[in-house]
């Protein structure tokens, strides 16, 4: 019997490693669960197991979606110079041999056949773990920059998937050779929003555009603070659902009740959106939010003007390079530094407003730029990689 043979009666079996971020956690959810449906329709059996950190949300989400999890203990290497940060990355240096030799047993013991890395310092200890062990290791980078652990692990890699194209630029130019662009993977159900249900609350009268206000699941009060200052001058022309976070939420209920009665009625604050969420993206003609991987990925998966105000700094400045770049490709607004001010908001959010052509022109735009099929194709990339184990007769 070949081994390729021999493979599909015992099932594939895929490591997955990533988290402490949802932006690092949600793409490797997304993708396992576009694996689970492939295996599914082929009537192939198949193992996952995650590797992370107990205390990270990688851990949690495993045990929402019953996916089995082991946890290991490793270190962060910290880039800040700060005293602090440098004698804490000394501490954690004793750590990562530790996790090496952990994650050098799950290895020897599961015998995967492909190892997926989506970033974050624990997936060190097991990338390494696959490469000495010769398993297929694939890495996904969710960001336009690369992050420090999948750039130590892009040379053993035997797949790097990117999520953008200027992200080549940033390997090592024989990882170059490994690499292809598939997208972020986006939640299906992201994808699928009903826009009537999205407007159902602003009452049977209401008319777009609607503008959705985000900083994320915990807000952000730059965008709070500049979204509260405008109110008066952009809510003639639209509707508004804001979520606030809840930090902010005190703050945005203030300037809510601030607004004359003729506004307040178009104006909403919630300190959360739940599973609304794909029917809120699907009515909204306008996004003023943060630029984080999984947030662009999105808005251009769906083809939504937006406008973005990037979180500075963050690891590499990777939400203003990913602004910078949807702002020159025509798909979003960005404002940052000395520019992100209430007033060029209020100008940049009125100038969608009263141009339907344009912001429609925008839309467009993203929608070129997004990847709405990147679950697919990084799943097709991690089984391929699985199918490709090179020698025969390897356990």
């Amino acid at each position: 019997m070949g081994a390729h043979s021999a493979r599909n009666l015992r099932g594939i079996r895929i490591i997955i490693t990533g988290g402490g971020t949802g932006g690092h956690t949600y793409p490797a959810l997304t993708a396992i669960r576009a694996m689970q449906s492939r295996f599914t329709d082929s009537g192939t059996p198949a193992q996952f197991l995650w590797v992370g950190v107990a205390s990270g949300l990688e851990a949690r989400i495993c045990r929402e979606q019953h996916i089995p999890f082991k946890a290991i203990i490793t270190g962060k290497l910290r880039r800040s110079p700060r005293p602090r940060e440098l004698a804490r990355n000394v501490a954690d240096a004793f750590r990562i041999p530790l996790g090496v030799l952990q994650a050098l047993g799950i290895v020897l013991r599961t015998r995967p056949d492909v190892v997926l890395s989506t970033g974050g310092y624990v997936c060190v200890p097991v990338g390494v773990a696959a490469w000495v062990l010769r398993r297929p290791l694939v890495l996904h980078e969710q960001t336009s920059t690369v992050g420090l652990a999948n750039r130590i692990l892009a040379r053993l890699a035997t797949r790097v998937l990117l999520s953008h194209e200027s992200s080549l630029e940033l390997l090592p130019a024989r990882a170059r050779r490994r690499a292809v662009v598939t997208g972020n993977p986006v939640r299906p159900e992201v994808l699928a929003g009903d826009r009537r249900r999205g407007l159902a609350g602003y009452g049977p009268d209401a008319q777009p555009p609607l503008v959705l206000v985000t900083g994320g699941a915990t807000g952000a009060l730059q965008v709070n603070d500049l979204v509260a200052r405008i109110l008066p001058d952009v809510l003639p022309y639209c509707y508004m659902l804001h979520q606030s976070g809840e930090y902010g939420f005190a703050r945005a209920r203030e300037a809510a009740a601030a607004l004359p009665g003729q506004l307040a009625r178009r104006y909403r604050v919630v300190d959360y959106i739940h599973d609304e969420l794909p029917d809120v993206l699907a009515a909204a003609d306008v996004v003023v939010c943060r630029s984080g991987a999984s947030t662009t990925a999105e808005l251009t998966g769906l083809g939504k003007a937006c406008i973005l105000i990037p979180l500075v700094p963050t690891g590499g400045d990777e939400q203003r390079r990913t602004a910078r770049h949807l702002a020159a490709e025509g798909a979003a607004r960005m404002l940052t530094g000395t520019d992100a001010t209430p007033e060029r908001l209020r100008d940049e959010l009125l100038g969608l407003l009263k141009n339907p052509d344009e912001r429609g022109g925008m839309a467009a735009r993203a929608r070129e730029l997004g990847r709405p099929d990147a679950a697919e194709r990084v799943a097709r990339e991690i089984i391929g990689a699985a199918g490709r184990r090179a020698a025969p007769g390897r356990p």
